[in-house]
């Protein structure tokens, strides 16, 4: 990208030229704090039509994770005996499920981003960024509606906060950048092979065994916890119930989470920027 002026040296109108490369292409982060604006603009515009001509609204952030958590309490704990680490069972899977439902809602929105702004991306420039960014902190107003709910449930178990609760918003930040970190590869995936949008939901279901939502990473033996940490929603989920309810999370499991997530991101950063160059050519 170059810019002219006068050759006099002048006042001229400001002329910016968008050159394609085969080089690495920086990430050019404050071109984003340039457009942020045009950021907050579209997460506002993704939850008025997340929630456009429905007769529930924002009730929905409550109904999914409610329900999923009746559906849970029945089959994990009632029939299969799933322990819950001391915290009643319902209260528990609830506190997993308030990230986990953030975080696959805003996987598949984010992957889905860019077919979905098709003639955004085709008809204007802007950093392509900003699409798939802003699927994610547009799910972050489902989250108020649902803790709202938790601390329905705290006060109904008779479960009080802690100071430890203060870093509660820490853990969401960290799944709010897992689901940003893997919707860069899957939405810059999804303009080149449309199979991804389908795989996706699949790998959601996966992804929900394989998390201790309805089930305490205790189970593990702690010898594998470090590897368990792998999956990073993993350390959002215990570590998130360790800041609201006082479990005992293994610090291993947080630590190679948050580890995982960083990789994620920056490999997600460039190759979204390597293949934004012809998104516009192939969307």
């Amino acid at each position: 990208m170059s810019t002219a002026t006068a050759p006099d040296g002048g006042a001229a109108e400001r002329v910016v030229v968008i050159e394609r490369t085969r080089r690495l292409v920086p990430l050019d982060l404050p071109e984003l704090w340039r457009h942020r604006e045009l950021l907050l603009f579209l997460v506002w515009r993704n939850v008025k039509v997340r929630y456009k001509q429905t007769a529930f609204g924002a009730a929905w952030a409550i109904f999914q994770p409610a329900t999923n958590m009746a559906v849970f309490s029945i089959v994990f704990h009632r029939l299969a005996r799933i322990p819950s680490d001391g915290v009643p069972y319902p209260l528990f899977v609830y506190t997993g499920l308030i990230p986990w439902t953030y975080f696959a809602n805003s996987l598949v929105q984010a992957g889905n981003s860019l077919i979905e702004q098709e003639r955004l991306v085709t008809k204007v420039w802007f950093p392509r960024l900003l699409i798939p960014l802003s699927s994610v902190l547009g799910g972050l107003v489902d989250v108020g509606v649902a803790l709202l709910v938790l601390g329905g449930l705290m006060a109904y178990y008779g479960w009080e906060p802690t100071l430890a609760s203060l870093a509660a918003p820490l853990f969401l930040v960290l799944g709010a950048t897992t689901a940003l970190a893997v919707g860069l590869w899957l939405s810059a995936l999804n303009v080149q092979y449309r199979d991804v949008r389908y795989g996706t939901t699949f790998l959601v279901q996966l992804w929900l065994i394989s998390t201790p939502v309805a089930y305490p990473s205790s189970l593990l033996s702690s010898k594998w916890h470090a590897l368990y940490g792998l999956n990073p929603m993993a350390g959002v989920v215990e570590g998130f119930r360790w800041a609201l309810l006082g479990t005992n999370p293994p610090a291993p499991t947080i630590a190679v989470s948050a580890a995982t997530v960083v990789v994620l991101l920056v490999g997600g950063l460039f190759y979204f920027r390597r293949m934004e160059r012809t998104f516009a050519d192939v969307v």
